[in-house]
């Protein structure tokens, strides 16, 4: 037994999941000599075309965890938008060293609703979106070693198994968000933070408009920000000129508490 087709599908603003989750894709259509596919839906939204799987396929769908769950103004083009039909799953999710919460869970059970079955996921550690010193390095040389493993036994499912169970994973995919605090241990609202645009170093390409998963920036004036933003700081990763940061107390405070907080090495999770 093996599917007819391996796809890695990701949400990725910043690229870490998207390394993630090509990564166990190639890896899983390597050991199994299978065809694969990458489906990047980064920039998903309601005019996107829906995805349609079919059975036999195995879709390795990768989400960042955005407090503790999947990002709530992305979570709506997944359940509309993404399809299968009795489709083998693995759920990734990505967090940055403090924890995934119920963003595992939650993602198996829209995906799981939306006609896909759950046979393996897993949890790993990448570097934190806010942060240059969260999560940074890994994947490091164990976690691949360990990806490895994982890609193993999902291999073995399907060589051995005459019927492929479906998992379930920890976590209440019905629980709220987390709640961010700052240095001081108490709850910050940094909701309507933007980024902040240099002058001096923005030459307004419209590189960052173009690839906001929110289409929050102005495409003629780039340090305007009329949309919502979501903090993905795609847009600070990505620009080659360094002109955008965040600047909001709350939200820097926010970042100072994680880091103060969360220095020691998160423990992946995987489950097959």
């Amino acid at each position: 037994m093996k599917p007819h087709m391996i796809y890695s599908v990701f949400w990725s603003p910043t690229g870490n999941t998207e390394k993630l989750v090509k990564d166990v894709g190639r890896q899983i259509a390597g050991a199994l000599r299978t065809p694969w596919k990458a489906i990047d839906i980064t920039l998903i939204n309601a005019k996107s075309k829906p995805l349609q799987f079919r059975s036999g396929d195995l879709v390795i769908l990768g989400m960042p965890t955005y407090a503790g769950k999947i990002p709530n103004k992305i979570l709506p083009f997944i359940q509309d938008k993404i399809h299968g039909s009795d489709t083998w799953l693995i759920p990734a999710v990505t967090f940055g060293n403090r924890s995934f919460d119920n963003s595992l869970a939650e993602l198996s059970r829209v995906l799981s609703q939306n006609g896909f079955s759950p046979i393996a996921g897993l949890a790993v550690v990448c570097p934190h979106a806010f942060s240059q010193t969260l999560g940074a390095g890994r994947p490091d040389p164990l976690d691949l070693v360990d990806i490895k493993n994982f890609v193993r036994h999902v291999r073995n499912k399907f060589r051995f198994a005459e019927t492929i169970e479906q998992v379930q994973f920890p976590g209440d995919p019905h629980a709220p968000y987390y709640t961010p605090k700052g240095l001081d241990g108490e709850p910050v609202n940094f909701l309507k933070a933007k980024p902040v645009t240099d002058p001096s170093l923005c030459v307004n390409c419209g590189h960052c408009a173009a690839l906001c998963p929110m289409e929050a920036i102005d495409l003629l004036d780039c340090s305007k920000i009329p949309g919502t933003c979501i903090k993905c700081q795609r847009c600070v990763h990505i620009c080659k000129h360094h002109a955008k940061s965040f600047q909001d107390p709350s939200f820097l405070s926010h970042v100072a508490m994680l880091e103060k907080k969360y220095t020691r090495p998160a423990k992946n999770v995987y489950i097959w």
